[in-house]
């Protein structure tokens, strides 16, 4: 697990701190990204979504700490570009034998695949017994005390479980 990276808000550093970052690593990012992904077109989109997500996140890297930071964004970009091609690939597996009436437009598929990224995303960060009580529930349709007997744990704790993952849906829900 590796140190956080210390931060500072953009008022704290210089102006033109963003612009410095860029000009300066930039080109090191996106050369650094194309070694490691062996495709220079998604080396230079990641690259550039790195410094987008500055932006929008108004967070900078302290003094000294610019390489590092940038390496922790783009590796969290690449693997949540990953995890959304597996997503979409599956989705599309599942509607592949589909006659042409019945396939969904791609707006609709754009629409389907960022539903299931944000639920595999909080799938994800459901501790597992959550996760596994919640999917017990919602797929098998097990009873609290079947999912109790099942993850062999109270009928109070299951209630806990299950209480955890509602409220981890309703924050997907409503979080735009």
């Amino acid at each position: 697990m590796e140190a956080p990276v210390p931060t500072a808000t953009p008022d704290a550093l210089p102006p033109g701190s963003l612009h410095n970052l860029y000009c300066d690593h930039h080109g090191w990012l996106q050369s650094w990204l194309r070694a490691r992904l062996g495709d220079h077109e998604r080396a230079a989109d990641i690259a550039q979504d790195t410094f987008v997500r500055l932006l929008v996140t108004r967070r900078l890297p302290s003094a000294g700490e610019g390489r590092r930071f940038l390496v922790q964004i783009a590796r969290n970009l690449v693997v949540d570009q990953w995890r959304r091609q597996r997503v979409e690939q599956a989705y599309l597996q599942s509607i592949a034998h589909l006659g042409e009436p019945d396939t969904p437009s791609l707006e609709t598929r754009a629409i389907v695949v960022e539903t299931l990224v944000r639920i595999d995303n909080m799938l994800d960060a459901m501790p597992a017994k959550v996760r596994e009580a919640f999917l017990l529930s919602q797929f098998e349709g097990l009873s609290y005390a079947q999912i109790a007997s099942r993850l062999k744990v109270s009928l109070s704790s299951v209630q806990k479980y299950m209480t955890r993952a509602i409220q981890a849906c309703y924050q997907v829900l409503y979080s735009e």
